[in-house]
């Protein structure tokens, strides 16, 4: 009787049919499920996706996701830092934090209590702003404690630390094919006729190109293109850009 009551005071975590939960390279965890997504726990995630559904974030909770989709709405009561979040509707409630690069959505809601950070509309109006201000990033240190901001001044309810990796700034010949290489990326990882490993490595190139992180591009795409066994005309466009630009780099 006590080992039943004792199993009672614990919850019970459902995986609906058609949910896919994988972890990649970086042990970062990738969940995408057909409902709604309630997440309590803190963590670091790849992709997090509701093909039909909503996503909540509840109340101190902190998330770190390189891309959230929602079919519906994503609704913030904690903390998110996102490269992109793509929803119907975003909506930060009481006291929520967002730190999101590129938003997309028809509606965005802030209580006047929420914060948001970033908010660019697409990645060529973050190209262009941060062509723009290249000589004040390089001066930007290698990491920044986001738990305080100008001297004499410190926020205590952050507690997430944001690293900013090294940039360098291409010739312009050369962004053009990152831009050429991403955005046919973009339609390749949405092909149904790939397997799962050969998704996840161009999704893991993909990453790295959105991130501009091109030391992890130049170490990873000839393998991760290696691994798909039927490219098609737009994988060997991304593969001529890639070459294009890590022959001149």
């Amino acid at each position: 009787m006590s080992t039943a009551a004792d199993q009672a005071n614990f919850p019970t975590m459902i995986i609906p049919r058609g949910t896919e939960i994988r972890v990649n390279a970086h042990g970062q965890l990738s969940i995408k499920t057909p409902g709604n997504l309630v997440i309590q726990n803190s963590g670091v995630y790849s992709e997090i996706e509701s093909t039909n559904g909503s996503i909540r974030i509840e109340e101190n909770v902190t998330v770190e996701a390189v891309s959230i989709r929602a079919g519906q709405a994503c609704f913030i009561q904690g903390t998110l830092t996102a490269w992109k979040v793509h929803a119907k509707r975003i909506a930060l409630e009481d006291r929520a934090r967002a730190f999101i690069m590129l938003q997309e959505s028809e509606h965005l809601e802030l209580a006047k209590s929420a914060r948001l950070v970033g908010n660019f509309a697409n990645e060529k109006e973050l190209f262009f702003m941060m062509g723009k201000f290249s000589p004040q990033l390089k001066e930007l240190p290698g990491s920044v404690d986001m738990s305080t901001t100008s001297p004499g001044r410190e926020i205590s309810d952050r507690p997430t630390t944001m690293k900013i990796p090294a940039m360098t700034v291409p010739q312009a010949g050369g962004e053009d094919d990152l831009r050429a290489a991403q955005s046919l990326l973009e339609r390749e990882v949405a092909r149904t006729d790939l397997s799962s490993p050969e998704t996840e490595a161009l999704r893991e190139v993909l990453f790295g190109l959105r991130e501009r992180n091109l030391q992890r591009v130049g170490s990873i795409w000839r393998s991760a293109f290696a691994e798909v066994r039927n490219p098609d005309d737009a994988l060997r466009q991304a593969q001529a850009h890639l070459e294009s630009y890590f022959g001149r780099a």
